[in-house]
């Protein structure tokens, strides 16, 4: 079996070895395996594709290195690997540049000729020490998941990932976005228990092993990535990746039963809290859960779309949250999650505003991985306010679900009046006041009566409309003077901003 230069450079056994001169290295230096000799002064004969190991050189600036680059190279050498790792002389670098030949250095080059040999001459040996010690090593590590993954990592001496259906990092060193869509180009949707690995041949000659992990939740996938392609290397690593695989399916299902077990225990207190005045012992459960029920709380419903895993992605929330600087309680319910922010005094207009962007944020964060649609309910007191606060947003999230216009996203607090003359503008008598108020904006490029429509929705926020229509601040600024000039209006007018506001949510935009 033979092997690459290029790629053994980048091998664990070959870790200390270096490049002191030679041609710049490429894929084309094959080497099927090294010869050794004791020192300068060796007569090297017929050693095409091998290389040649010096494991005595007291000075790298003698004359005879010069003699023994030509040597090496009229005996067809691949390589020239010598004891140390100081420079050569500048004649030896030039000769072996002219020569085409590599001159390396290593501190123990019998190290490094032992593992060229195993590679290239006992490729079933090197996977089988790995397999062993991957088994070893296993039985030594701790019960969680970040355990097996440092374990398996330092087995192979290479990073490795737990990644998901798509590619996202579960655990483990994350994969690098090109990594992850050339994985995610190659692997099965539905991948069953007796599918072999997959090998994903990257760019620049890496290579990424990937092995089906199968638990009690979905289906995720062990990865590692090798900066080369050593056969024997390449090879060894599907067979310690499936073993490793059962390790880590165990601590997945042992951490989802641990997941569904405290997602039932907050659903559980969360029904309780949702049915009257909370009695001593929810209160001391709550407690337990550090739940605070007494202060100002604000009810916030975040429903999403699709097959999601609610109770493994409710950490996912929670971070969001506090990415936004948010302390929020999160509980699994349904579809979605139900969460409030409590706070020890009744927020002022100005701070209920603020929170609202800050969640908005927090939605634009998940939706990076999740589509979620979002209602964020009043401000209530007390223990039975949560369930106020809550039963607000809920109802906000089932209007804010058909808003895309919006962002997805409502405020209870921003419907106000607009909200209570909803049903009169279903009326013969204002549709088509409505659509003449806004006749001026309607065939003008760049979709105005929606960009109206965000604008008041966030309550003329110039950043937040930009961000929900997915356009630069400077477009949206550019668009409502526009809108202002067309229609001749005051956007600053309450008047005139309630009556554009319900004549924007009643006039089709198409």
């Amino acid at each position: 079996m033979t092997t690459s230069l290029t790629a053994m450079l980048t091998s664990p056994g070959w870790r200390d070895v270096v490049v002191l001169a030679g041609p710049p290295l490429e894929q084309g230096v094959r080497l099927t395996g090294s010869s050794v000799v004791l020192g300068l002064g060796a007569r090297p004969e017929r050693l095409e594709g091998r290389v040649l190991v010096v494991l005595v050189v007291e000075d790298h600036r003698d004359w005879r290195v010069d003699a023994l680059i030509s040597r090496a190279s009229a005996a067809g050498a691949a390589a020239l690997l010598l004891a140390g790792t100081e420079p050569l002389g500048r004649g030896a670098q030039l000769l072996a540049e002219r020569l085409q030949l590599p001159v390396l250095g290593c501190p123990d080059p019998l190290a490094a000729h032992e593992y060229l040999r195993r590679v290239t001459a006992e490729p079933a040996v090197v996977r089988s020490d790995l397999v062993l010690r991957a088994v070893s090593e296993l039985r030594r590590a701790d019960r969680d998941l970040t355990s097996v993954l440092r374990t398996t990592s330092t087995v192979l001496d290479r990073p490795v990932t737990l990644a998901g259906a798509d590619g996202g990092t579960l655990a483990g060193d994350p994969l690098d976005p090109a990594d992850r869509a050339a994985l995610v180009d190659v692997l099965p949707r539905v991948p069953v228990a007796w599918a072999a690995p997959y090998r994903v041949d990257l760019q620049g000659g890496a290579v990424l092993v990937a092995v089906a992990v199968l638990s009690a939740g979905p289906v995720c996938w062990l990865v590692a990535r090798l900066p080369g392609v050593v056969p024997a290397e390449v090879a060894a690593v599907p067979e310690v990746l499936s073993v490793v695989a059962p390790a880590v399916g165990e601590r997945l299902a042992l951490r989802r039963l641990e997941l569904e077990r405290d997602a039932r225990q907050r659903t559980s207190l969360l029904g309780e809290l949702l049915h009257g005045e909370p009695s001593e012992a929810t209160r001391r459960r709550a407690v337990d859960l550090g739940w605070q029920l007494d202060g100002w709380h604000t009810g916030i419903r975040i429903g999403a779309d699709g097959q999601v895993d609610v109770a493994g992605r409710r950490t996912d929330v929670v971070e969001a949250f506090d990415a936004e600087g948010l302390r929020a309680v999160v509980v699994e319910q349904g579809d979605g999650w139900s969460a409030w922010i409590t706070a020890v005094r009744e927020p002022t207009a100005t701070e209920v505003q603020q929170q609202a962007a800050a969640i908005r944020r927090v939605q634009r964060r998940l939706a990076q991985t999740v589509d979620t649609y979002v209602g964020v309910g009043r401000v209530q007191p007390g223990p039975s306010g949560i369930a106020t606060t809550l039963a607000e947003a809920g109802d906000a999230a089932g209007l804010a679900r058909g808003r895309a216009e919006t962002g997805r996203f409502l405020h209870v607090d921003r419907l106000g009046l607009a909200q209570l003359l909803l049903a009169w503008t279903r009326t013969d008598t204002f549709q088509p006041a409505a659509q003449a108020l806004l006749a001026p904006i309607k065939d003008q490029p760049g979709d105005l009566v929606t960009t109206l429509a965000v604008y008041l929705d966030t309550e003329s926020s110039l950043a937040e409309t930009a961000a929900v229509l997915g356009i630069h601040r400077n477009t949206a600024s550019a668009r409502i003077a526009k809108i202002q000039h067309l229609l001749g209006v005051d956007l600053t007018n309450p008047d005139e901003r309630l009556a554009l506001h319900l004549a924007s949510r009643t006039t089709p935009t198409e």
